[in-house]
């Protein structure tokens, strides 16, 4: 499959200021358990980034955004995801939105199995869609993120991550410029925890 067929399947992948990679958004307000934990103000999902600034200043954006969502149920996504991915070192799933299935964590884990040369980050909320340990391929980490700030995600998973107020921070971007530079942290299966600060 070429590129340029495999992008009329899924969507364009997303380029983020921050991160070395590209992602893969979905729309945040069809995320599940973020959709439940909004009007929370000590839910990290309270303050959604993904639900203002240029999402929603900009319709195209949404709107790609809800296209990658149908997308996913396209029999020759995981393919053409495959053919777009193969050749990143870093990939993140999800700098906006979340997995909405079973059948939808699957697929992802797929593609990670597939591209054994590229490094997968996801961070999720989605508890009920954790596959069993042993079915997360060795290139890909899931990171399962605390429903509360200053709270922990629990031990339901490995790998978590957490938002904080006490600047007990171990992300470095915020005193960055906000930018990743050569951390790679959130990918490294060695770190249990990464903890952003709160913004």
């Amino acid at each position: 499959m070429l590129v340029k067929d495999a992008v009329k399947i899924t969507d364009s992948l997303t380029g983020t200021s921050k991160m070395p990679g590209k992602s893969y958004s979905l729309p945040a307000w069809e995320c599940q358990t973020g959709s439940k934990l909004w009007n929370n103000p000590k839910s990290p999902c309270f303050f959604c980034y993904a639900k203002k600034n240029n999402f929603v200043r900009y319709p195209a954006i949404k709107a790609a955004q809800y296209r990658r969502l149908d997308a996913i149920k396209h029999p020759l996504w995981v393919e053409a995801m495959v053919t777009q991915i193969k050749r990143m070192k870093w990939f993140r799933w999800h700098d906006a939105g979340d997995v909405q299935s079973v059948e939808h964590m699957n697929k992802i884990l797929e593609v990670a199995r597939r591209t054994p040369d590229t490094k997968h980050w996801m961070p999720t909320q989605e508890r009920p869609y954790l596959p069993a340990p042993e079915d997360v391929p060795d290139n890909m980490i899931i990171r399962l993120s605390a429903a509360r700030i200053d709270g922990s995600a629990g031990k339901a998973w490995s790998h978590s991550s957490s938002v904080v107020t006490d600047g007990s921070e171990t992300c470095p971007s915020g005193k960055q410029g906000n930018q990743c530079l050569d951390c790679r942290a959130c990918w490294n299966k060695d770190i249990k925890n990464i903890s952003y600060g709160k913004h």
